[in-house]
């Protein structure tokens, strides 16, 4: 009886890690052309505004002008 259930634990313990294994394979899938190219378009565009941002985050007139919104907040409340 117990090398039985051994056995049917053994069968299940065998399907679920197959089960598993395919379903990784599955989302490990490559990606095609046109998937790749979108990616790669849309990564240029990000590192393109993150130059503008980065530029005008440390130009100096906008620390300047930063400082008068903030002036002028705390002059309305």
């Amino acid at each position: 009886m117990n090398l039985t259930a051994i056995a049917i634990v053994a069968i299940c313990a065998w399907a679920l890690v197959s089960i598993i294994d395919s379903a990784k394979d599955k989302s490990k899938k490559k990606l095609n052309s046109k998937e790749f190219d979108a990616y790669k378009s849309e990564i240029a565009e990000l590192k393109e505004r993150i130059s503008v941002l980065e530029k005008i985050v440390t130009d100096e007139k906008y620390d300047l002008k930063k400082q008068f919104a903030d002036l002028e907040k705390d002059r309305v409340a």
